[in-house]
């Protein structure tokens, strides 16, 4: 229920293109009226690409619902309306630690996330997120592969199949 930042001075991010920076400085100098509700943390970030490793980035593109819309989904099921920001934050918490997750659902948050596709993959196989990405056959794709760093290459973990173990060297790390 709010404006937007109006934020003109350029964060320049080094894992976006030239053209997505373009986009990102575009969409940070616009300013929205509206009347839903907005939370002030996650308008300040809104559209800057945060870097992450060594080639991606994440950036924030839109949410809907804040912890008001969490407790009023909580509450619906026995007809109360939204009482106190205390006893909002204690609803928040007690369905936090009794895993009573369904009122969290009632908020959605869509980003832009550049990542490896081994990472991908492994992200879209466990079902965590509604996924769209770059197509292959209708784009032309950067020429920009991921290769780990020597000190990243390690064998995997007997004991734990989704660990690594010691970190690879000599002809080990060259193959």
């Amino acid at each position: 229920m709010g404006e937007s930042p109006k934020n003109k001075s350029p964060i320049v991010t080094p894992n976006v293109s030239a053209d997505q920076q373009a986009e990102i400085e575009a969409l940070r100098a616009e300013s929205f009226q509206t009347r839903r509700a907005t939370v002030p943390a996650l308008e300040e970030i809104l559209y800057q690409a945060h870097p992450v490793l060594d080639h991606g980035f994440v950036r924030l593109i839109d949410y809907m619902g804040d912890d008001g819309a969490i407790v009023q989904a909580a509450r619906v099921s026995y007809g109360k309306g939204t009482k106190k920001v205390s006893e909002d934050r204690g609803l928040i918490n007690y369905l936090i630690r009794h895993r009573h997750t369904t009122p969290f659902e009632m908020c959605e948050i869509k980003y832009h996330i550049k990542l490896p596709i081994f990472v991908a993959r492994q992200w879209i196989r466990h079902r965590t997120a509604n996924v769209n990405e770059y197509s292959a056959r209708y784009s032309i794709l950067d020429n920009e592969f991921y290769v780990p760093a020597p000190d990243q290459l390690a064998a995997q973990s007997q004991a734990n199949r989704q660990g690594r173990d010691m970190v690879l060297t000599g002809e080990e790390a060259k193959r």
